[in-house]
């Protein structure tokens, strides 16, 4: 019971001052009342849309008079707690708590269902609070998305019942939350008297960190071209975190294209926390590094379920105190949360997934933030986060967007899983096979741009869909790893169709080369391939408090806005560059092509072009090309015309070992030639100062391949923008080469040389593209 002990229920804390920590009803009964085991047998969930639609569809069968989405609140100490409870039958005395599933109910872990409970007597509490009520019935609604049943369990509490329940949860959360709000002041406190950690900005820096705070303040969206090298993870960090005591964020997330960026980020963060002298306090800012879960993951062949993985089997009981502990740790990078997480017997991952609620500031890959079900966008949207997110290498975004919002079936797949998959499913996969050999029967080119969605398809695909999600449900580990993977692909299909619009294309390439009459018909690859992600992105934008992209690549300033949708009140900056013409000696070679039909008797022209070049000047050169077959044939003709010099290339799907030993090679004052192609793993977010390199050989223009998918872009872009050539080939291509031109000058003192192998790289239009604190030479080769 309430006494007078107890601290008060709906009024101010203690000292007479109003409720300092707000608290969700589901967050609050997640963090207090989940027990057990981590089991994700119960899957596949209902998506969002499905979630919605089965909601409506239970609160349009009840009478006259019902009431959805009930604003709930009540406070309890330094707590509020708040929600919205989804419906209230007044006649009945009744609210309702509406979860959606599928399959069986009773496959449901029994903490689900609890967890499901302790939310609705809170909603229980809160509502008698507001309507003075004595007693209340207090339902939990299941509805099945494939039958469209419900299957309704109800209790009914007094008042003084659910208000004991709610005192327990509150009680149970109330010391994390006092932790919490002396975290939070201690930390606010401690980032207002935050100093640069250098003596001074580097040239260029502190213009950068200035556009970045008063985009926080200004809450816009920032887009900043910033040269390379000189700092621009410590010059967006620094400002946003002084920014943020003024601004109240709750989170900044630091998004990255490659793992390379990620550790950029932490270093940059260990040297803004790291005290000035020995016995200054460290800033307590919680960092949190997230990895995909193939790499965090410590039994990738075990079930994510109690009964499979030792990690989840009573990980909820196990999680308070390994949460405690991690949270006490001042940087989460990977192997820091993979040792907390092993010492309490937690799954690392899932471990990194809770924490996300309670660090400051979180480094991950751009997915988690801008992917159709990225889960920083889910929590920042369902705890109402105000959050600053910053893009790290900008330029990368538009093509991972477009990735993300695009999808893929391939019928030799889909051929070689149907043989397996189990009987009840040989009718719906039968449909799904015969619609996708009509749809591509008449087709005679190997590639081709289809004027409307498959509709007759998609369609079989969803009835396969609903069978595979409502036997995955009952049968969770029946399907094999190839009907699965199907599985997800089909669904992430219709899903991404649901999304199509002029912003996309539909094709259809047809495997293999067409055989005589008679023959079996050409297996069929579908794609709803995004071009301009902008209508995706936007509601990305529109949910930071402040939103700052950065590169050193974001010319033409119109492409980028454009094809990722940047809020109309967006500021563009272009920082001046801090190095001059004298440090980078840039030669454009005018009587060398090195396109495609060109690209053989071109071999022995570069080759000639960087030995002379090495000869001049030894020492460690990077030689970008259009392609691994390309790059192949210059190594080899150089190291057989001259062996003496050292040679290394990348090669295909290199392991992040492996590109630590190729980037090794390039040691100081060394000599020697690395190979690699351009727009890969060493084109950019690599650091190789000073005498670690001295110079680059560009022999491309960096345009995609010129082949019937970028044709119908082009045409895409063309409708869109009025300039198809520009921003399918252009733009892009030119982007590449300048991210790889960035290797070579990376601080004040450095000198170096740059050759750029091409002779469109004389035109007016493609030079207007480049740095304008570059001196470009044109020159013929052998004039040079």
């Amino acid at each position: 019971m309430h006494t007078a002990c107890d601290p008060p229920i709906d009024e101010a804390a203690p000292d007479g001052s109003p409720p300092r920590y707000v608290v969700a009803v589901r967050a609050l009964c997640e963090f207090t009342a989940k027990r057990g085991d981590l089991d994700l047998r119960f899957t596949p969930t209902p998506t969002a849309q499905e979630g919605m639609a089965g909601h409506s569809t239970v609160t349009a069968r009840r009478a006259a008079g019902y009431v959805t989405e009930v604003a709930l609140a009540g406070d309890y100490g330094p707590l509020r707690v708040r929600g919205r409870a989804d419906g209230y039958d007044p006649a009945a005395n009744q609210l309702e708590e509406i979860k959606t599933h599928r399959g069986r109910l009773d496959a449901m872990p029994a903490n689900h269902r609890e967890l499901h409970w302790a939310q609705a007597r809170i909603y229980g509490w809160l509502l008698c609070r507001k309507l003075g009520l004595a007693q209340v019935r207090v339902a939990l609604v299941y509805f099945d998305i494939a039958s469209q049943k419900e299957t309704v369990f109800v209790e009914t509490h007094s008042a003084d019942t659910l208000r004991e329940h709610f005192v327990v949860q509150c009680e149970r959360f109330i010391a994390w939350a006092a932790q919490e709000l002396e975290h939070r002041s201690a930390r606010d406190a401690a980032l207002s008297r935050l100093a640069f950690p250098h003596a001074s900005f580097r040239p260029g820096q502190r213009d950068l960190a200035a556009a970045v705070y008063r985009s926080a303040v200004a809450r816009r969206c920032l887009m900043a071209q910033a040269p390379t090298g000189i700092g621009k993870t410590l010059g967006t960090l620094f400002p946003l975190l002084k920014a943020w005591p003024g601004q109240q964020f709750d989170k900044i997330f630091f998004l990255t294209a490659k793992s390379a960026g990620r550790t950029l980020a932490l270093d940059a963060l260990t040297t803004l926390t790291t005290p000035a002298t020995p016995a200054a306090p460290q800033p307590p800012l919680r960092v949190l590094e997230l990895v995909a879960r193939d790499k965090a993951c410590e039994h990738p062949g075990l079930a994510c379920h109690g009964e499979s993985c030792p990690l989840a089997r009573g990980f909820y009981d196990r999680l308070s105190a390994a949460r405690a502990a991690a949270l006490a740790t001042v940087r989460l990078d990977r192997e820091a949360l993979r040792r907390v997480a092993l010492a309490h017997e937690v799954c690392p991952y899932y471990l990194s997934q809770e924490l996300s609620r309670w660090s400051d500031v979180i480094v991950g890959d751009y997915n988690y933030y801008f992917d159709s079900s990225a889960m920083l966008f889910a929590l920042a949207e369902a705890n109402r986060w105000r959050v600053g997110v910053l893009v790290d290498e900008a330029h990368n975004l538009v093509d991972r967007a477009r990735s993300m919002y695009s999808a893929t079936l391939d019928q030799a797949a889909f051929n070689a899983m149907r043989c397996m998959a189990p009987a009840f499913l040989k009718k719906s996969l039968a449909r799904v096979g015969r619609c996708w050999r009509d749809l591509s029967r008449d087709q005679t080119a190997g590639y081709a741009v289809q004027p409307a969605l498959p509709e007759r398809l998609i369609a079989a695909l969803e009835q396969a869909n609903s069978q595979m999600t409502d036997y995955v449900a009952e049968h969770p580990d029946a399907l094999s790893p190839d009907t699965l993977r199907f599985y997800f692909d089909a669904m992430h299909f219709v899903r991404i169709a649901e999304r199509f619009d002029t912003h996309s294309i539909f094709d259809i390439t047809l495997a293999g080369t067409p055989g005589a009459p008679g023959a079996r018909q050409r297996s069929a690859a579908l794609c709803l391939r995004n071009v301009i992600p902008a209508p995706h992105l936007k509601p990305r934008f529109a949910r930071a408090h402040s939103i700052a992209l950065f590169s050193a690549t974001l010319t033409p300033a119109h492409f980028y806005s454009d094809t990722l949708g940047l809020p109309e009140s967006s500021v563009c900056v272009d920082v001046a560059s801090p190095f001059t013409a004298q440090q980078l000696e840039v030669r454009a070679i005018a009587d060398v092509s090195t396109r495609y039909r060109d690209r053989e008797q071109s071999i022995g022209r570069v080759v000639d072009l960087i030995a002379a070049q090495y000869a001049r000047a030894p020492g460690n050169y990077l030689s970008f090309f259009s392609s691994f077959e390309y790059l192949a044939q210059v190594a080899a003709a150089l190291a057989a015309r001259h062996p003496s010099i050292p040679v290394w290339e990348q090669s295909r799907a290199m392991s992040e070992p492996d590109q630590q030993a190729f980037l090794d090679r390039f040691v100081p004052n060394g000599c020697g030639i690395g190979f690699a192609v351009l727009g890969g793993s060493f084109g950019e977010a690599i650091d190789l100062p000073g005498t670690r390199l001295v110079g680059a050989f560009v022999a491309t223009l960096g345009l995609p391949q010129l082949n019937p998918v970028n044709q119908q872009m082009r045409a895409r872009m063309q409708e869109a923008f009025g300039a198809g050539y520009d921003y399918a080939y252009l733009f892009p291509g030119l982007q590449k080469v300048v991210q790889a031109a960035g290797r070579v000058i990376r601080g004040p003192l450095d000198r170096g040389v740059l050759y750029l192998i091409d002779d469109r790289f004389a035109r007016p239009d493609v030079r207007r593209l480049l740095p304008a604190w570059w001196r470009v030479d044109v020159v013929r080769q052998r004039e040079g």
